[in-house]
């Protein structure tokens, strides 16, 4: 069903950084890599919809499917799923390895973050996120099926797709200067 997709995700940054953060976006047409997209959002800002939807557009038309790496980005920046179907026409899906811990998220973000209770009504509206195989998922414009077959699609090493792979791994080796695998 779905033969091109692009996964997000953002390059670490220091724990007391406040300003912009790079997002990588790789481009797959199924599992071999087509392209690269950069950007930036706001450490614990409202950006990353905005963003990611001009990155989206501005790709190839034959994207089918975008891929995220948990719903928000930068920290607290989240992503309203529902809008970035809306403004780009394409599914969105979030993958994530582990359940998140929605009361310490929650927690976080009504205590620390400006804006936290808007954050977490897009949480909210974004539905729970379901056991989709070995991984979690969070879906807007799929069905699980369709999430489940976009998986066995774009996933060849370990349990996350290659789009969300590369993007993690060329986010990471840019800023840092090397590399690395899973997230700690």
């Amino acid at each position: 069903m779905f033969a091109h997709a692009i996964g997000f995700d953002d390059a670490p940054f220091a724990h007391g950084w406040r300003g912009d953060v790079p997002v990588v976006g790789t481009v797959y047409a199924r599992t071999t890599l087509h392209g690269v997209v950069s950007g930036r959002v706001r450490r614990d800002g409202r950006n990353s919809t905005a963003e990611l939807a001009r990155l989206v557009n501005r790709s190839p038309e034959h994207l089918q499917l975008i891929l995220l790496q948990g719903i928000a980005l930068a920290g607290f920046n989240v992503v309203d799923l529902r809008a970035l179907h809306a403004q780009t026409g394409r599914p969105v899906l979030v993958v994530a390895r582990r359940a998140p811990d929605l009361d310490r998220i929650r927690e976080a973000l009504l205590t620390c973050v400006p804006g936290g209770r808007r954050k977490w009504a897009l949480i909210e509206a974004a539905g729970p996120m379901e056991p989709c195989g070995p991984v979690f998922v969070q879906r807007a414009g799929l069905t699980h099926p369709q999430a489940q077959e976009a998986l066995r699609t774009f996933t060849v090493t370990g349990n996350l797709p290659e789009p969300l792979r590369a993007a993690h791994l060329i986010a990471g080796g840019v800023t840092r200067g090397h590399s690395a695998g899973q997230r700690a």
